[in-house]
């Protein structure tokens, strides 16, 4: 009887264990999930669908027109926070996001949650300097 209990405790050990083996195979297969991260900068809507993120990592692409666009609410500014860039509400303000978002390809996937800063805090802060987003009404 004890030999037969070790023997049912050997199998259920190796199954365990193959399981186990398995499961870590198949996680590390599956890409990561993008981890929750806040980003400030200059967020560029240049027309209708198209939306960028710059900050001091680079340019980060929130929406493509007919293409990928983040999950979440895009910030909403005052005008005195927006500068106007052509028609309708094509423009760009100082902003930050918390966000989800992939690093290999720089592509937001969720905004959770975003604030509206003054234009002068983007203009004067140094890893953005030169970053601010071209104004062809100027």
């Amino acid at each position: 009887m004890a030999r037969r209990l070790v023997a049912v405790l050997c199998t259920d050990v190796a199954l365990m264990a193959s399981t186990l083996a398995a499961a870590d195979e198949e996680a590390a297969a599956r890409p990561a999930e993008p981890s929750l991260i806040k980003r400030c900068g200059w967020f560029d809507n240049p027309s209708p669908g198209n939306a960028t993120l710059t900050d001091s990592d680079g340019e980060w692409t929130i929406g493509l027109q007919g293409g990928h666009q983040a999950r979440g609410t895009w910030p909403r500014f005052k005008a005195d926070h927006w500068v106007r860039t052509g028609t309708g509400s094509a423009g760009y303000g100082c902003t930050c996001l918390k966000v989800k978002a992939q690093a290999d390809s720089q592509e937001v996937t969720q905004i959770v949650s975003s604030r509206a800063l003054p234009l002068s805090t983007c203009r004067h802060a140094p890893a953005l300097k030169g970053k601010e987003p071209e104004n062809p009404l100027k």
